[in-house]
């Protein structure tokens, strides 16, 4: 393995890690099934995604397919919709049906197939590139979506949650960067297989997903110090 495989597979064990760690803590620690089972396939896609890479499969196998599947899911729905009502748990005190679950996963399932068939038909055999429309409505939802991890973001800021505040900001610059850049650019010098953009891109993905994790717990226990406090003020005093 040359240094650049070795790179592509520290990324990718970078994201799984985060992944499955986080998306069980999420789960676990704050029944927020909606960001751990996201988590959680966002890993699953990168075990499969290093399987694909490190046995030199092709194109025509099973696991490009299923790569391209969770691409899709995750990046059209997952990473973007699904995120942002996880998110609001926190941040609007949103409390998602167990019905709302289902259907958002369901969502993410339909439009993964479908963006799957889409990318396989328009494709570039060369650069990987999707065809324009697919591509668009990628960066559309990523831009709609960073609009709401900004605000995220700056309710951090507000609690005094300072540092969260700045790398949650941080990553999502570097996602938006990933996302306008997927299906537009090629890294110059890059290999047909653009190991460099994806070592990149699962770099980015991994500290995403441990970065808004601890943005999450942290507002978290902010609220509930809060709530803690004003429970204390509303206590009659004794006598």
């Amino acid at each position: 393995m040359d240094i650049k495989g070795a790179l592509f597979a520290l990324a990718d064990l970078l994201m799984i890690f985060a992944g499955f760690t986080y998306g069980w803590k999420f789960i676990r620690d704050h029944k927020n099934y909606l960001l751990g089972l996201e988590w959680i396939i966002v890993a699953t896609s990168g075990v499969n995604f290093l399987v694909y890479g490190m046995l030199g499969l092709s194109q025509a196998s099973a696991s490009f397919h299923v790569a391209i599947f969770f691409d899709a899911f995750s990046r059209s729905v997952g990473i973007t919709l699904i995120l942002v009502l996880g998110l609001m748990a926190v941040t609007h005190g949103y409390k998602p049906s167990r019905t709302v679950d289902i259907a958002v996963f369901a969502l993410a399932a339909a439009a993964g197939l479908g963006l799957t068939v889409y990318a396989l038909r328009t494709a570039s055999p060369v650069t990987h590139h999707i065809g324009v429309a697919g591509a668009v409505f990628f960066v559309v939802v990523n831009v709609l979506t960073s609009i709401f991890l900004m605000y995220f973001a700056a309710r951090l800021w507000r609690v005094g949650e300072t540092g969260h505040a700045v790398r949650v900001a941080v990553v999502t610059a570097m996602g938006a960067v990933i996302a306008a850049t997927y299906d537009f650019y090629q890294v110059p010098g890059d290999d047909g297989n653009r190991t460099m953009f994806y070592t990149a891109a699962l770099t980015t993905w991994g500290l995403q997903l441990i970065t808004y994790y601890y943005g999450y717990r942290a507002l978290d226990k902010s609220q509930e110090r809060i709530k803690a406090e004003l429970s204390e003020v509303d206590q009659p005093s004794p006598g």
